[in-house]
């Protein structure tokens, strides 16, 4: 099989069983016959057995099959490569700082900070990865595999929203409707950039950095 060929079969497997087992139907059965806390380890377990190998799979064949693309490595790609990785992180980061309403333990569902920015810190920090990466990355594997995660990511996250509003989590229809779905498009993003977390913009701007500086030596070129 084709290493982008087994890159997307493994991402479908990845999107399927982690939103399957999310569901619903299925997340009642199962918790009803298993409990919470069991369930959430077959949930990890299952989610690794996929992920894991999707990440062994590209490794091993970075860079293969036909280019699509193939943009200058000049000043201008680093500088927005790099601008994406400081705000990818920075998202992620603030979303462990302040939980989402939707988060499994709900955190406060009144919009602040981050989620004036996006109500999915997290996930649209993973697709600001993933977007980021293509940029430079233009194989076939590649786009398989950085563009994986950006349609998981638009996926997981609208897939929450139906479920956590199917839920009725209290807060969160009226969190839903504050909060825009991807970043920067909501009329209130320049009151939550001047309400971001310090902590947050200086911990995930220290994790891009380091990342920058160790991704030879960890990921290679």
């Amino acid at each position: 099989m084709a290493p982008a060929a087994e890159i997307a079969l493994l991402w479908a497997g990845f999107a399927a069983t982690h939103m399957g087992l999310s569901s619903l139907p299925v997340r009642r059965r199962l918790v009803g016959a298993l409990g919470e806390w069991p369930f959430r380890g077959l949930y990890s377990l299952v989610a690794l057995a996929f992920f894991v190998p999707l990440v062994r799979v590209y490794f091993a064949h970075k860079h293969a099959g036909p280019w699509l693309w193939d943009l200058p490595r000049g000043p201008a790609l680093r500088a927005v490569v790099y601008a994406g990785m400081g705000l990818a992180f920075v998202l992620a980061v603030a979303s462990q700082l302040r939980p989402s309403p939707a988060a499994v333990v709900p955190g406060d569902p009144t919009p602040r900070g981050v989620y004036r920015i996006t109500r999915h810190p997290l996930l649209m920090g993973l697709a600001v990865f993933g977007l980021v990466h293509l940029l430079p990355n233009g194989s076939l594997a590649d786009v398989a595999f950085f563009g994986g995660f950006v349609a998981f990511s638009l996926v997981g996250a609208w897939h929450q929203d139906a479920r956590k509003l199917a839920l009725d989590v209290p807060g969160f229809p009226a969190f839903v409707a504050e909060t825009p779905f991807l970043p920067f498009t909501g009329r209130e993003t320049g009151r939550g950039l001047r309400e971001l977390s310090l902590l947050a913009l200086l911990l995930g701007l220290a994790a891009a950095v380091t990342v920058r500086w160790f991704h030879t030596r960890w990921f290679g070129g």
